[in-house]
């Protein structure tokens, strides 16, 4: 079911994002984030962001400090997902939209056709986590074995073990154990599900569809058998509740979540495996990290002084913004600063 744009007054508001923050898991996110960022006092009106539910907790936390200082711009905050915020912001009932991947092709062309020009803004990095029960006796995943495990071929598998054998097909040698397999992870909906399949899957999949295995449609795929979950949090349980759990959620979530391993994951079958963190997300060595993104709408930013104050602000604050959330930040901003300054339209990345 989609979730709607609630608009709601600003003391609900502030009641609401504290209530989302908490859920979030962050250690962070239950007190306001500290920035020197200041908002424009003369602006005014709402501002609808819906999308990410990775985004959202940064987006949570502008619109939670922007009210503090300013009372008359009112923002709304949901997380329902990538796909289904540009499907919100393409028809205009948004005004941003977060996206913890970038636009696709036929979301850009759904904007286009009603006539929705978008400014894309990168405003972080993330790595996603590969999560396991803490009992997993695993120490490293590679590509391989997360595509043996979750891929198309996976489909009615039942235990680590039965993915041995494609795993072995794209040059694995872990040894899987006999353990049942239960997955919860993000659903279509999800960005994380999108990047996911986009990062580590269809690079897998390559030899698979070389060899005539498998098509090139069913590479941009998973397995349909598993319990999929638009909530981190709940992924995270379901994971934890499972001896033979599998799942992946946003670094932000994983890094605070107890009862769940984080897997370190090898890009290469044998080559170097390397864990989650600050550190190995922000400088690449961690194979399954992403850029995460605001998309604005241009005339409403043009039209609406709060959307132009709420994104001026975002940007003002962004590393104190980002970290708070347990992101990481962007090494360099400049970009995205001038991508603003100048209103320039249209991905900068290649679309999906």
């Amino acid at each position: 079911m989609h979730t709607r744009v609630r608009r709601v007054g600003i003391a609900t508001l502030a009641a609401a994002l504290l209530l989302t923050a908490s859920a979030c898991g962050n250690d962070n996110s239950d007190e306001q984030t500290e920035t020197d960022a200041e908002v424009d006092a003369e602006a005014s009106g709402s501002v609808a962001v819906s999308g990410s539910s990775t985004v959202e907790p940064i987006s949570a936390a502008v619109a939670e400090a922007i009210g503090a200082q300013n009372p008359d711009i009112e923002v709304t905050v949901e997380g329902p997902g990538t796909g289904d915020g540009f499907e919100l912001f393409c028809s205009g009932e948004t005004d941003i939209s977060d996206a913890s991947r970038p636009i696709k092709e036929e979301e850009a062309a759904a904007c286009e056709e009603a006539g929705i020009e978008f400014i894309e803004l990168e405003v972080g990095i993330d790595g996603i986590s590969v999560i396991t029960s803490p009992d997993n006796p695993l120490e490293c995943l590679s590509f391989a074995d997360l595509y043996a495990l979750i891929g198309p071929e996976a489909e009615g598998i039942s235990t680590w073990a039965d993915a041995t054998d494609v795993a072995a097909a794209l040059g694995s040698e872990t040894e899987l154990p006999a353990e049942e397999l239960v997955i919860t992870a993000p659903g279509e909906e999800s960005g994380t599900y999108d990047s996911f399949i986009e990062i580590v899957l269809e690079a897998a999949a390559e030899p698979r569809v070389e060899s005539g295995d498998i098509t090139e449609d069913d590479a941009a795929t998973t397995r349909t058998d598993y319990a999929a979950q638009a909530d981190d949090n709940a992924i995270i349980e379901g994971v934890a509740a499972e001896p033979g759990g599998l799942g992946w959620v946003g670094f932000a979530f994983a890094d605070q979540a107890e009862g769940v391993k984080l897997m370190p994951i090898s890009e290469e079958p044998g080559g170097e495996c390397v864990e989650p963190t600050s550190e190995t997300i922000q400088d690449g060595s961690y194979p399954i990290s992403r850029s995460l993104y605001i998309y604005v709408n241009k005339a409403k930013a043009e039209e609406n002084s709060a959307v132009a104050a709420y994104v001026d602000f975002y940007l003002d604050g962004l590393t104190d913004f980002v970290e708070g959330a347990d992101y990481i930040a962007l090494a360099d901003d400049a970009e995205t600063r001038a991508t603003w300054e100048d209103k320039t339209t249209g991905t900068q990345v290649e679309a999906g």
